[in-house]
């Protein structure tokens, strides 16, 4: 029996403000920092399903459950449910379509409603090339904290003796602040370099 094109499969609970709804239940979703996201966004246009941005930015798509696993880049997070606790997505009401505020970046509606996981992925992957350049291999110590971070983020580059060296932060310190001028200098001290 063939189902209804104006009907959604799920919709938003009524409400007056942002609700947690739980991951899992009807869709899985993705939250990618803006500087990435916003690039994915462009390079999907009309292949994108349904997307929620925060207040700072930050967008989220909307997957089928269980499609999205094992993503490694940089800025990017898959909130599943998880075997011994409940993620929750702020959902805003479906009407809230401007921000500045949590609203639908990408209105849900009939024939916008899960993004293709796969199409996603590859989207995200560009942007995440394009922003912050090829993927080191292994960890790289963030130079502020100085603690290893699986998704090292460039912040600089200085070149010394003709050799360029890459200075990297965690998510958390890239988006924060540049590394001072002088933290270069100390950067090759540290390594044995005048």
């Amino acid at each position: 029996m063939p189902t209804n094109p104006q009907v959604l499969p799920w919709t938003p609970p009524p409400a007056v403000d942002v609700e947690a709804l739980p991951v899992g239940t009807w869709w899985d979703a993705v939250r990618a920092a803006s500087i990435v996201g916003e690039r994915a966004l462009k390079t999907l246009g009309d292949e994108t399903g349904a997307v929620i941005q925060d207040r700072y930015g930050t967008l989220y798509w909307l997957v089928a459950v269980g499609s999205a696993t094992s993503w490694h880049l940089r800025q990017v997070r898959v909130l599943a449910e998880l075997a011994d606790e409940r993620t929750y997505l702020g959902v805003p009401p479906v009407s809230w379509t401007t921000g500045p505020g949590s609203h639908w970046r990408v209105p849900l509606g009939p024939g916008r409603y899960l993004t293709d996981a796969w199409r996603l992925r590859e989207a995200l992957a560009e942007a995440d090339r394009a922003e912050y350049g090829h993927m080191p291999e292994g960890r790289q110590l963030c130079y502020r904290c100085q603690l290893p971070t699986d998704e090292p983020i460039p912040v600089a580059t200085e070149t010394t003796t003709g050799v360029d060296h890459t200075l990297y932060a965690c998510p958390t310190h890239a988006t924060t602040e540049r590394p001072p001028r002088d933290l270069t200098a100390a950067f090759r001290t540290k390594r044995g370099r005048p």
